[in-house]
């Protein structure tokens, strides 16, 4: 059991991104922008509000506060927010905005790849959970954004020519 946890806390964040690459490519070429545009923009968005966050709240990992040895290599850094569970709950978030049953299995493995980093002993659970609602708002917020905005250029008048 030990080694699946290690393994899910090292290597599991790539299955989503394979994935969800897959997904992409399997759909019609005039949903790609749109997509490509969701993924980039959420993921530099949740990017910048965790370092952001990371600035404000200091909580140090696990394995520093209690004095062990953790069952994987890490630096004793700062763990808020967990850099791995941030960018598996973005690729969950936006493969649940596209695809309801895609959405679910990319959450279960980003709750199994949370769920490892704490078991490992490099982050506590409100790294991992801080990591998810980073994610899911900033998904969610620019996901907002372009619908607005593709809504709001339906309802310009066409140009006088």
């Amino acid at each position: 059991m030990t080694a699946f946890f290690i393994f899910s806390a090292k290597y599991l964040f790539v299955l989503p991104i394979v994935i969800l690459a897959i997904y992409f490519f399997m759909q019609p070429r005039r949903e790609w922008m749109r997509m490509a545009i969701l993924a980039i923009a959420s993921a530099v968005l949740a990017y910048i509000v965790a370092k952001l966050c990371g600035m404000v709240y200091y909580d140090p990992r696990p394995f520093v506060v209690d004095n062990f040895t953790p069952l994987i290599a890490h630096a004793a850094d700062n763990g808020f927010p967990s850099d791995h569970a941030l960018l598996v709950s973005v690729v969950a978030m936006i493969g649940t905005i596209w695809e309801k049953k895609l959405g679910m299995w990319l959450w279960i493995i980003a709750i199994t790849v949370g769920i490892a980093r704490v078991y490992v002993g490099v982050h506590h659970t409100t790294d991992v959970v801080g990591s998810a609602v980073i994610a899911i708002a900033a998904t969610v917020t620019v996901h907002y954004v372009i619908k607005r905005h593709l809504q709001n250029r339906q309802k310009l008048p066409p140009p006088n020519l």
